[in-house]
């Protein structure tokens, strides 16, 4: 899956020849799992009509600042669609919509939307070979680029006027491609390797029964998405969860029990750079597991169990280089039994959370965490969505290994 997936990216389409190929680029971008909207200059719709892009984008195209819907008039704010997009692509850009850009002329909506736009702006110049050459033109791609913007090169070939040259707007799978090698080019964990658990361990009884808990992996799957996002290659190590992902940079590697997630962590654990073990791993499994399902009696069933393998702590003796994260759900005195496994544990940091705290625990869409170093220094969040979470223990994680 490419690192375009899960963005939002807005699409600007100007008033070029070049304007037909966005139907192909709006294609490439959905197939890569962006979710896109497209703003038009209003004479760009003599090159591609707003409902091919529509259709194709799966949402409304915008051109004017406000549009009548029966007897309403709908403003289209152009704050909104600046603030919504996590990525804003101009392409074609004509050389009079460069001149714009440079000179903060704002005439008309994707304009207005370029300069209320936070997030990165990357550019695809398409216009002829003279006026791509001019100096005004040169100008602009280079004033546009020292205010942050990403100049997508134009390539050389034919042209509309039958001149052979420089000019062309770089072909859509070019610049999704252009995009994609940017984002991971600069993203923190680019290179790195990382470890996560995830979901409970099942121990069993007999062919039929287990020992297991409620976790629902959620957590270690959000840990693992926000990872990969960030370019770290995850190894996912899941004991039996109705969680799913996709992602190129993930391998989900499923096991059921202690012994098998054991086995599996320290199979990855010397060649990762960081180690996140948010699995709820039971703490005890049968000593003798039946090869046939237990029958019912009207006595009482004895089952006399054993510890199963501290898989952090094994982990924690072996360290070498990696940055190690353990988790703890705690009932109670919970501060002082999370710092006890910092230590015992030769943990990095600890994500600490309460089933005392509504909304934290498991099975729950949010959580409610502490954070504490192995110097004992804490830090408490409030309750958030477990993706929330997750993007605060990979920034706490960052600033501590970069």
């Amino acid at each position: 899956m490419s690192v375009l997936s899960g963005k939002k990216v807005l699409l600007g389409v100007t008033a070029g020849i070049a304007a037909y190929k966005t139907a192909s680029l709006v294609r490439l971008f959905i197939k890569s799992g962006a979710e896109v909207m497209v703003v038009m200059t209003p004479a760009s719709k003599d090159f591609v009509t707003p409902l091919t892009l529509s259709t194709l984008s799966k949402n409304p195209v915008h051109s004017t600042f406000y549009e009548k819907e029966d007897e309403n008039e709908l403003w289209n704010n152009h704050v909104d669609l600046g603030l919504w997009a996590d990525i804003m692509l101009i392409a074609p850009a004509t050389a009079n919509t460069l001149s714009k850009m440079t000179n903060g002329i704002c005439d008309n909506l994707l304009l207005a939307t370029y300069l209320s736009a936070k997030c990165p702006i990357y550019f695809a110049p398409a216009m002829d070979l003279d006026m791509y050459q001019h100096p005004s033109t040169k100008k602009s791609l280079q004033s546009l680029q020292n205010f942050g913007n990403i100049l997508i090169p134009a390539t050389s070939g034919e042209l509309a006027s039958g001149l052979v040259g420089e000019g062309r707007m770089a072909e859509p799978a070019d610049i999704v491609s252009f995009i994609e090698n940017d984002i991971l080019f600069k993203l923190p964990l680019r290179g790195k390797k990382i470890l996560i658990t995830a979901g409970p361990t099942y121990e069993a009884i007999d062919p039929v029964r287990f020992i297991g808990n409620h976790s629902s992996g959620k957590m270690g799957f959000e840990l693992a998405k926000t990872a990969a996002n960030l370019g770290a290659e995850v190894f996912l190590v899941s004991g039996p969860s109705y969680q799913k992902v996709t992602h190129s940079f993930i391998h989900r590697i499923d096991v059921k029990s202690a012994q098998q997630m054991y086995d599996a962590c320290h199979t990855y654990y010397k060649t990762v750079d960081i180690a996140i073990l948010s699995a709820a791993v039971a703490d005890y499994r049968p000593k003798n597991i039946a090869t046939q399902k237990i029958k019912k009696k009207d006595t009482a069933l004895v089952i006399e169990l054993e510890p199963t393998k501290d898989i952090l702590k094994s982990l924690g003796q072996i360290k070498t280089t990696q940055f190690l994260v353990g988790f703890a759900l705690e009932t109670n005195n919970e501060v002082e039994n999370a710092k006890a496994k910092i230590v015992k544990k030769k943990l990095d940091l600890i994500v600490l959370n309460s089933l005392q705290d509504k909304g934290a625990g498991f099975a729950t869409d949010t959580n409610k965490i502490t954070i504490i170093d192995a110097n004992f220094k804490q830090k408490v969040f409030a309750l958030k969505s477990k993706k929330e979470v997750s993007v605060d223990i990979m920034n706490e994680i960052l600033s501590r290994v970069l």
